[in-house]
């Protein structure tokens, strides 16, 4: 499927049979057991967090959670998180670091919700805090984009020592329909923005701003949910062994001249 236009991308990381976080889980881990609340204001349906053992090793999983039917998705806010679902997983990974347990995260959302309740309560001010925060923690984080990786709403879990995409996900500042609106005025161009937001894994491994490319199944991951997952977990796997013999203070300063160096060119 090498053939794909960027936007045919887009719409395939938005397969509505696309696996979401939980079906990995049940794949990729053994005996999660999810934690819930922010234990400020609610708990957020739209991000999923808590603890598992992958391959053995005790692991913090924390990702954004859509649904499959009505109901389903009107309960997961269509995988847009508000700020207690942020501020959620950020209690879940301080209380993995004081455990030294190694964090991933699967980052699959069209962006934070932009409510007025979730301004209200501090949108931008709980992803900042995440931002800041996880590009200090002392433990391993490897963050890998499944499906869509939407602004600010996916950063917020995406700062770590590797991050990936899955062959069909995407991962950009906007949406090809929201930036076709800005641009022209109608989103009858969102193909060309699609093209312009170089939103592909193979766009983003060039100016270096992912790790990683996992191929997905034929024809995308929506064909073999157990099969992608395998794939997945031994990645995850072996990227947590390369990252657990690099010591902390490196693991650390690492991760933040690599986010320090995103965008930065020269002539």
């Amino acid at each position: 499927m090498e053939h794909l236009s960027a936007y045919e991308k887009v719409q395939l990381a938005r397969h509505p049979q696309r696996p979401y976080f939980l079906d990995y889980v049940q794949h990729v881990c053994t005996d999660f057991v999810e934690v819930h609340g922010d234990r400020k204001f609610a708990d957020d349906p739209a991000i999923v967090c808590g603890f598992g053992f992958l391959d053995g090793r005790a692991v913090c999983l924390v990702g954004h959670q859509k649904g499959r039917d009505t109901k389903q998705k009107l309960y997961r806010n269509f995988g847009m998180p508000k700020p207690e679902g942020y501020r959620k997983s950020y209690r879940v990974m301080k209380l993995a670091e004081k455990f030294r347990i190694p964090i991933l995260t699967f980052i699959d959302t069209p962006g934070a919700y932009p409510g007025i309740d979730a301004e209200e309560r501090g949108q931008a001010e709980a992803i900042a805090f995440n931002l800041r925060e996880m590009s200090q923690m002392r433990v391993p984080i490897i963050a890998t984009v499944t499906g869509e990786g939407g602004s600010g709403g996916a950063l917020a879990i995406g700062v770590a020592d590797r991050v990936n995409m899955l062959e069909y996900s995407i991962y950009s500042v906007i949406a090809p329909e929201s930036c076709s609106a800005i641009l022209w005025r109608d989103q009858l161009h969102a193909a060309d923005a699609a093209e312009a937001l170089k939103l592909t894994p193979e766009d983003l491994k060039k100016l270096n701003l992912i790790d990683e490319i996992f191929p997905e199944p034929e024809g995308g991951a929506q064909n073999d949910h157990a099969g992608m997952a395998r794939s997945l977990r031994a990645a995850l796997i072996r990227q947590l062994g390369e990252l657990s013999k690099v010591p902390l203070d490196q693991l650390i300063e690492g991760r933040y001249s690599k986010f320090r160096a995103m965008g930065a060119f020269g002539e």
